[in-house]
């Protein structure tokens, strides 16, 4: 007899699917590899739809291939899209093996980002062993502190964190057009909102700019391979990544065991911000050098994507976050080279998460590549 299931809400349901308690290799590996080439042929049958004759949707894939693996510069440009979706997605897996649906990355990225670019012009003669850790410290403690406002309000009221972040995510963007026009960040001359440049001690150095300097890839990928080490051996080797993990897959139960959940709950939404404020201030010292209103280009968004196609494991989101710089990558070249719009790269990554959603379906279409439970 089947065991019955009875979930609390929708956020739990989401919850079990983004962080799996027993992720087998179909799970972390078939199932999303069967959902990104599922996405790509309905994006090819969605310009089949839309009068774009075959020859041009071959010459867009071949163009989405070559623009973010084809060559030293298409990889720089995929590896520099990567990294700040990865640092989010992070904190977001995090937050989902927690048992934390945290969709405030956008807002705590903005408020990170903002931290390390003031951060980044404020003290000239700095030495950069100094300036950059220091930047990049302002960025990730923000961002934890504006993401632990949703966890403080969480374990003291047991308002939903779901709630609490979108409204903060609001909050920020506001926050920041304001802060942009105030005369001590915005930028000397200038009439719109923009912050002064980031001071060249504090940003994050360029990786192969002594062999082409058109590169991009900066040292911000170094910080992402660091996160991921970090986040992997806090979920699996340390006490109180354990206790996240308990947290998440049966509070009470953690709760009957001692584990303090209040305390659970803001130290996992700061770590989370902490990752996303990182991933603003990988944005704005390694590539943009400055703040503008929307500067994150919706990376929280994404990140939540991102999570949910690595399954809330590092190394899950490390691959993740590499095919969706791809896909962003190659989108810039499929636009040059075969005029196709950059939004059927957002429909194929929305497709992708739909169909990541529902292994359920991707089993009973593709049941040969899933083995069959033991008994049938």
């Amino acid at each position: 007899m089947n065991e019955a299931r009875n979930p609390d809400s929708v956020s739990a349901q989401l919850l079990k699917r983004a962080a799996p308690a027993r992720a087998d290799f179909e799970d972390l590996v078939i199932v999303p590899v069967l959902a990104v080439i599922v996405a790509l042929v309905l994006g090819a049958v969605i310009m089949l739809a839309t009068g774009v004759s075959l020859p041009i949707i071959g010459r867009s894939f071949v163009a989405l291939f070559v623009g973010s693996v084809g060559s030293l510069n298409a990889i720089s440009e995929t590896l520099t899209s990567a990294a700040p979706l990865t640092l989010a997605g992070l904190g977001i897996a995090l937050g989902f093996r927690a048992g934390m649906f945290n969709i405030g990355a956008e807002g705590q990225v903005i408020m990170g980002g903002l931290a390390a670019v003031i951060v980044g012009f404020s003290f000239p003669g700095l030495p950069m062993v100094i300036h950059l850790p220091l930047a990049l410290l302002a960025g990730a403690l923000v961002g934890a502190l504006w993401a632990a406002i949703a966890g403080w309000l969480r374990a003291t009221t047991g308002a939903h964190e779901v709630i609490t972040t979108i409204m903060l995510n609001l909050i920020s963007v506001k926050l920041l057009d304001y802060l942009l026009r105030m005369p001590w960040i915005q930028r000397p001359g200038r009439a719109d909102p923009i912050s002064k440049s980031v001071l060249p001690n504090a940003e994050l150095p360029r990786l192969l700019d002594w062999l082409d300097p058109t590169l991009r890839v900066h040292a911000g990928i170094v910080l992402v391979v660091l996160a991921v080490l970090f986040v992997w051996w806090l979920l699996f080797r340390s006490t109180i990544g354990f206790e996240f993990r308990a947290s998440g897959l049966n509070p009470d139960a953690a709760r009957y065991a001692g584990m303090r959940s209040g305390l659970i709950i803001v130290l996992v939404m700061a770590l989370a911000g902490a990752l996303a404020g990182l991933a603003g201030a990988n944005q704005v010292l390694g590539v943009l050098g400055r703040a503008s209103p929307n500067f994150s280009g919706g990376v929280g968004f994404d990140a939540i994507a991102v999570a949910l196609l690595g399954r809330s494991h590092p190394v899950g989101v490390l691959l993740a976050g590499l095919l969706f710089g791809a896909l962003q990558a190659g989108a810039r070249q499929m636009q040059v080279s075969a005029g196709v719009s950059l939004d059927l790269i957002a429909i194929i990554q929305a497709l992708i998460i739909i169909f990541m959603a529902a292994p359920i379906l991707m089993r009973a279409v593709f049941s040969f590549a899933f083995q069959k439970p033991a008994g049938r």
